[in-house]
């Protein structure tokens, strides 16, 4: 049995470009307005609850600032990131990979569990041990959904659809600054996955995140 389903592999790869590219051009809309509000309106430097810093263009997209190309850029890589994501859920739910694998239980969240995590990276057929289900059950279930949620709540284009939306996000400036928030605890997230990886056997671990790996395997 493979330890990861074409489906998440697929889902990984796609996943990982679109974010590259969400993050890229995203850092240069944030450009375009550097400070980050609360509530429905914000434009007052002294309402502005962060000032953000100007990234350069090395890290942006495109290199040049152009508000309407990293617009384009955003908007297309968000539709793949918001349909993959909605594809994989279905995915997980259908094959049971979230029950399996990543729902946690009551003995998930003792210290026990956790000091026993850190001392070593699975055992044979639990893929994840409980920080690792924490993990990832919170990326899946809250930080990725709202990823997607906020961003749509920013688009006025969407808000005849959905016009509570704005208002469960606490308004559209609110919305924005939860998007700026979740974008870097995701890329905290990305910076410990890859380190972890890294460390437990990168030819390994990404090898099965191409071919499948077997499901004994165990890992970051």
């Amino acid at each position: 049995m493979k330890r990861h389903a074409l489906s998440t592999r697929l889902w990984h790869w796609v996943n990982a470009g679109a974010l590259v590219v969400l993050f890229m051009s995203g850092l240069t809309i944030s450009n375009a307005h550097r400070r980050l509000y609360w509530g429905n309106y914000g434009f007052d430097p002294a309402d502005a609850w962060l000032h953000v810093m100007r990234f350069p263009g090395w890290i942006t997209l495109p290199a040049r600032y152009n508000l309407a190309a990293a617009r384009d850029w955003h908007n297309t890589a968000a539709l793949v990131f918001a349909f993959g994501l909605l594809a994989i859920w279905l995915a997980m739910v259908a094959n049971g990979h979230f029950r399996r694998d990543l729902a946690t239980s009551a003995r998930d969240w003792t210290f026990g569990a956790w000091r026993a995590a850190l001392a070593q990276k699975g055992t044979a057929g639990m893929p994840y041990n409980p920080l690792q289900k924490l993990a990832y059950g919170a990326l899946f279930a809250l930080v990725l959904p709202l990823m997607v949620a906020t961003g749509l709540a920013m688009s006025p284009g969407f808000e005849p659809f959905a016009p509570w939306l704005v208002d469960v996000l606490g308004g559209r400036q609110s919305a924005r600054s939860i998007h700026f928030i979740t974008t870097w605890a995701l890329v905290g997230f990305v910076v410990g996955h890859v380190a972890l990886t890294l460390v437990s056997g990168p030819v390994r671990l990404i090898g099965a995140m191409v071919h499948g790996g077997r499901r004994e395997e165990t890992g970051a």
